[in-house]
């Protein structure tokens, strides 16, 4: 059986509810996790890379029907695959039994990856874990990501035992993919070589695993680091004096930009361009600036601060500083009079923009002090900034991103205050000065000892001392750039977490206003130690994977070093995000810290531009048209580009929606039918579209700007080369019957039902890219728009078809709860008895049924409580009147009761298993009516059963193995 021939798990079904509650996970980095290394934008989600890579790999039980012969077989082994995914896409815990059985999931799906391959091959597949990663290394195929970004699919590939293999554009994201995959390898699992570990007894002795003696050398380093610096420059940085006259630690200086007020009668002087003067709102902790006029003071004002006793009313009036409106719209301080934005972009320009410190933000014994400011900690900071020639670049032209430039701060060097510059050009230095001693101590370790090739350098491939000590350095450069993301002044402070925000809180660089000056030698997040542990902290988890590589590539041009290849990629998205302009924040300093190690990545003074796949229409000026037409056409060879490199495995391509794409229809956006039509042009043939949530809410990249919403995996094979046209009719007639089979196969699979319209659109598709083309009744070639119209009135129909089947007491039931719901209906006996005759049914016979109840003239539905009280005993297997809306209803109840649960709704559906389908299709219609008619309680109950429903059925699958299994189906023995 050829590769082409095995359907894969990806091209029927995942779980998609456990995936998306995973990637929940990587809204907030637990600790180990890899985003922590380094800063990327749109990192996809972990959960997703390594399910979407499992789901390409792995066989759908349906391409083996020797080993799973009936339906019922295919869908208990795809219910066991699904269990393996939902256990390995869940991040470990800290705690070390959690990290066991997160090693165990990881062992169990190289398992079945070795499995699905071995079968193919003939062959039994070894069960060793070292064995099965062997397996895979020699017979499985290489995985390749094209656009690798963040490095977070070659990095799931890593560790799922497979040969990764990434490139990209963007240096950055070579360097923080290579940070990832590539460099930890080769030092696995070797002790560190600083001195000072062999006299430390608690190490001695220690078994170093994966990447963690890097680690501690990163760490150890990073500390002399922090040591040297200090030295240098800690005098900029003074404690702070406490009310009792005792010191403590600075964790910030928090500045406000000012302006000459525009006012003639104020004789020029500066006033503040503050947003707000809160600096605690935590409740019982509320601290707020207060700006005082004086005459005495400089300019006629100051700030003074108010720690504790704040009303809300003070809070309240605190929230918005001297801001009027949105962009720079202020207030002058002393006179009222307004300043606009024009007038604030006027003297930035002109360089006429100054600072003034508010507050000092001190470490306490119980958690944050705010101080006043003071001459002192105000002249600290005036110092000499040093010579930058790296930081010496424009920042990008683009006002929907960079505003920094509209306000006098043209260039990269203008982000940072003198001091800012001053330590974070220190410590960039030091690290040079840390390689030098990583040298020479690995020269003398006993690890490196008689090295064949102790000078070869990390980009020569090398494995020695130069080599090792140019990864620290690597290493060290990554937690630079943490560090200048928490000491810019576009970082800001967080009143309800009383902590710094980072630069990138958006992706843009916006113009802040009031800005927070970190201290680097403080124990916080804007600290150089704090940094470098943070960025490390991933090496301290690396499980000692198999080699990869990542490579310098411009996707259009890419061909392919690595080949054939398992493809999965997420490219970039039209205009969303301007990954080359962001990443040159990182980049200049990068440079400046690596560019004799790295030297290719660094070549260039600023990463390049005009080659990204990006539709930027500022870029050379070249406008919206021309601009579209370079993003799609450059996607268009990638994807070709892919097709050639792609072994016979399916492809998978993530798609990022917009917000303002993902509208109720959630299909004909623009953008989704361009890029399907970019796909379908390639030669692709699309097999499957699924649905995941991988985008943090609240990631806006700017004013009146798309943020990312969430993703679309398309999964699809390279199109026969002898494809035929069909016609429209033909297409229409194949496409009804996959629509509905597709529908009623995501149903079983416990698609949930916001995801499954989505999660139909690729059958449908598939059907019309399987085409060399589509013709129109003129003979026109129909576009992948109208075949997506036409998909979705097919959807539609599926969605709304299926209840005529069903036993005619849950037809009449629906139709009731649709009119009347649960509730008692006076006088309703009549009209009960109408509409019982439309489905062939007696009044008695619907009273017997145990879910109605017609009496006295009046009528009513029983609710789940209801029926379980006037039959407390009720079963499958038991019931006089077998009904499927029965079933649903105890289903329900039982699986949400608090003495019910997941195992005894299973023991319900094993004595009637044959219902399932009708279970499920009960379900989806009453979570529908109850939507529409705005019952979100009982909508929800019905979406956590459809949700639950793989598990349900896994629960059956136990209960029959336990001898539970006698079906019964519309009241009859089978």
């Amino acid at each position: 059986m050829t590769d082409r021939a095995r359907i894969k798990l990806i091209e029927h079904s995942l779980p998609l509810e456990a995936i998306n509650l995973a990637n929940k996970t990587k809204n907030k980095a637990p600790k180990y996790y890899p985003t922590k290394v380094h800063k990327y934008w749109a990192h996809r989600p972990l959960a997703t890379s390594r399910a979407v890579l499992f789901g390409q790999l792995v066989d759908d039980p349906s391409a083996w029907k020797d080993k799973f012969p009936s339906d019922e077989d295919q869908a208990r082994e795809r219910r066991r695959l699904h269990k393996i995914i939902e256990e390995m896409v869940e991040w470990p815990k800290p705690d070390s039994k959690d990290r066991k059985r997160f090693e165990r999931a990881i062992e169990a799906a190289r398992y079945e990856i070795a499995r699905s391959l071995a079968w193919g091959l003939g062959e039994e597949p070894p069960t060793e874990p070292k064995a099965v990663i062997a397996y895979l290394q020699e017979k499985g195929p290489p995985v390749y990501d094209p656009f690798c970004g963040g490095g977070s699919i070659p990095l799931e590939a890593q560790r799922l035992g497979l040969r990764a293999y990434g490139s990209d554009l963007n240096p950055v994201a070579v360097l923080v993919t290579k940070a990832l995959i590539e460099f930890p390898p080769k030092f696995a699992n070797l002790p560190p070589i600083h001195p000072a570990v062999d006299g430390e007894r608690d190490l001695a002795g220690r078994d170093w695993k994966g990447a963690q003696g890097l680690a501690e050398d990163v760490r150890r380093y990073g500390r002399w680091i922090h040591d040297e610096a200090e030295k240098k420059i800690g005098d900029l940085y003074p404690q702070a004096t406490l009310p009792d006259s005792s010191e403590a630690t600075v964790i910030a200086w928090l500045w406000a930009r000012t302006v000459a007020s525009p006012d003639p009668a104020q004789r020029s002087a500066h006033v503040p361009l503050a947003s707000s003067f809160v600096l605690s709102s935590k409740a019982g902790k509320e601290a707020i600036v207060v700006p005082v006029k004086d005459a005495t003071a400089k300019d006629g004002w100051r700030f003074t601060v108010k720690p504790n006793g704040v009303t809300k009313e003070e809070l309240a009036a605190a929230v918005n500083g001297t801001k009027t409106a949105r962009g720079a719209n202020f207030t002058c301080l002393l006179s009222g009079a307004a300043i606009d934005s024009e007038y604030v972009k006027a003297e930035g320009k002109a360089r006429r923009m100054g600072v003034r410190l508010m507050a000092v933000v001190a470490e306490g014994a119980r958690g944050r002090i705010y101080l006043e400011p003071s001459s002192e900690h105000e002249a600290a900071a005036i110092v000499n900034a040093p010579d930058m020639a790296e930081l010496e670049q424009d920042l990008p032209k683009n006002p929907r991103w960079f505003s920094p430039p509209d306000y006098g701060m043209p260039q990269y060097s203008d982000l940072f205050t003198a001091r800012q510059l001053t330590a974070l050009a220190t410590l960039s230095d030091l690290i040079g000065e840390a390689r030098q001693k990583v040298l020479a101590d690995a020269k003398g370790a006993r690890v490196f000892a008689n090295h064949p090739d102790p000078e070869k350098s990390l980009t020569e491939g090398g494995t020695g001392p130069a080599a090792y000590a140019d990864t620290v350095a690597t290493y060290l450069a990554c937690a630079l750039s943490r560090a200048c993301e928490y000491n810019s002044s576009i970082a800001t402070w967080l009143p309800k977490d009383s902590a710094i925000r980072s630069t990138f809180s958006r992706q843009a660089i916006p113009m802040i206003w009031d800005f927070s000056e970190a201290n680097p030698f403080a124990k916080s997040s804007g600290g150089w130690v704090s940094a470098v542990e943070t960025s490390s902290e991933y090496l301290m988890m690396y499980d000692a994977g198999s080699q990869a590589k990542c490579f310098a590539i411009n996707a259009p041009e890419n061909s392919y070093p690595i080949k054939p290849a398992l493809i999965s990629t997420d490219p970039p998205y039209y205009d969303n995000i301007g990954y080359a302009d962001l990443s040159d924040f990182f980049y200049v300093w990068l440079r400046r810290s690596l560019k004799n190690i790295h030297r290719d990545l660094f070549r260039r003074l600023v990463t390049p531009k005009k080659e990204e796949l990006v539709a930027t229409p500022y870029l050379d000026n070249r406008g919206t048209e021309a601009a579209e037409q370079h993003f799609m056409s450059g996607m268009s060879e990638a994807l070709a580009a892919m097709r050639r490199a792609s072994t016979e495995a399916p492809l998978a391509i993530y798609y990022a929606f917009k917000q303002s794409e993902a509208r109720a229809d959630g299909i004909l956006s623009p953008g989704w039918a361009a890029f399907l039509q970019a796909v379908a042009d390639s030669g692709l043939q699309v097999d499957a579209t699924w649905p995941v949530h991988t985008e943090a809410s609240n990631r806006s990249i700017g004013n009146n700007a798309n943020a990312l919403a969430s993703s679309v995996v398309l999964v699809c094979r390279a199109r026969a080369e002898d494809a035929r046209t069909i016609s429209r009719r033909d297409f229409l007639r194949e496409l009804k019957p996959v629509m509905k089979r597709a529908i009623e196969d995501h149903q079983k699979a416990g698609v949930p039902l916001p995801d499954r319209r989505q999660a139909a659109i690729g059958p449908g598709i598939g059907i019309f890219s399987k085409y060399a083309a589509v013709r129109e009744a003129d003979d026109s070639e129909m576009s992948v728009a109208s075949a997506l119209a036409l998909i979705n009135r097919e959807i539609d129909e599926a969605l709304s078809e299926g209840t005529e089947a069903l036993d005619p007491e849950s037809r009449f039931a629906l139709e009731w709860y649709q009119i009347s719901g649960y509730r008692l209906v006076s006088g309703g006996a009549g009209t009960a008895i109408s509409m019982l005759q439309g489905f062939n049914l007696a009044e008695g016979r619907m009273n017997a049924s145990g879910l109605f109840r017609s009496r006295g003239g009046d009528a009513k539905l029983l609710t789940r409580a209801e029926m379980h009280e006037a039959d407390p005993k009720w079963r499958p297997t038991s019931d006089g009147i077998f009904t499927v809306w029965e079933m649903a209803q105890h289903l329900a109840r039982v699986f949400h009761a608090e003495d019910g649960g997941i195992d005894k709704a299973g023991h319900i559906l094993a004595e009637n298993r044959r219902s399932g389908p009708d279970v499920l299709l009960v379900a989806e219609r009453l979570f529908e009516i109850a939507t529409t008619k705005g019952e979100n309680d009982e909508a929800l109950i019905w979406n956590q059963l459809q949700t639950a429903w793989p598990e349900i059925e896994r629960a059956a699958d136990r209960a029959e193995e336990a001898g539970v299994g006698l079906h019964l189906v519309q009241g009859k023995l089978l």
